[in-house]
């Protein structure tokens, strides 16, 4: 697993992924900002005492707030909206380190959407639900915070993989085969998204990582993973 992770940050400035990079890098930022802003302007439109002095307390302390959940919630909308992108990426680095495939499965468009937004949905309730732990439970919280979200993650990016090869109902029973593998994959990509300026990128990261361990999985079982 520490080669696929080395072998898709390796992929980063290679000329097809380029591009890619950068436009995952300017729609994470604008992704970050957009939802920094919008908490910060629902919170100063929100009074909850009638004293000025103590309403500036709670500001302050709401401002460190919506870092917090906008640091939390980013991996979610970030790869929601960098989702059209990926499939980029996985056909990128499969030219580049698997060539000679056969042409890739196209799936339907609603097919991704469904997918995708189900599970981001998904993530962004449960991270919001699990927010009490997040806050009053130190060292509890980092635990919860990759394990939830490596479950989440390593279902999202397998799929985004592995349904330009194989139907939804064969991916659904490979990721049920191949739990752990998928669960220690979402891991490792839930902690791409909690480091500062790597999370910018952790889509295109967490996309190539994930074709290395689909494409991995193959060479182990190709009967199974047969197309």
């Amino acid at each position: 697993m520490l080669a696929a992770l080395l072998r898709a940050f390796a992929a980063l400035p290679t000329p097809p992924l380029r591009r890619v990079v950068l436009l995952s890098l300017v729609l994470a930022v604008a992704s970050f900002v957009v939802l920094w802003v919008g908490a910060a302007v629902l919170l100063d439109r929100t009074a909850l005492f009638g004293w000025a002095a103590l309403n500036w307390v709670v500001d302050i302390l709401g401002a460190l707030a919506v870092l917090g959940l906008t640091w939390l919630l980013f991996p979610a909308v970030v790869t929601l909206v960098t989702g059209f992108f990926l499939e980029r990426v996985a056909a990128a680095v499969e030219a580049r380190d698997y060539p000679g495939q056969p042409p890739p499965r196209r799936a339907p468009l609603r097919e991704i959407l469904a997918t995708t937004l189900r599970l981001m949905g998904l993530t962004i309730l449960l991270n919001l639900l699990a927010l009490p732990v997040y806050v009053l439970a130190p060292g509890i919280n980092v635990f919860l915070f990759l394990g939830l979200n490596g479950y989440l993650f390593g279902r999202e990016y397998f799929e985004v993989v592995a349904l330009r090869r194989l139907d939804v109902m064969t991916v659904r029973a490979v990721r049920q085969r191949f739990g752990g593998r998928v669960f220690a994959g979402g891991v490792v990509i839930a902690g791409l998204f909690a480091l500062p300026l790597v999370n910018l990128v952790a889509p295109v990261i967490a996309t190539a990582f994930m074709v290395h361990i689909f494409q991995e999985l193959r060479r182990r079982e190709p009967q199974f993973l047969a197309p």
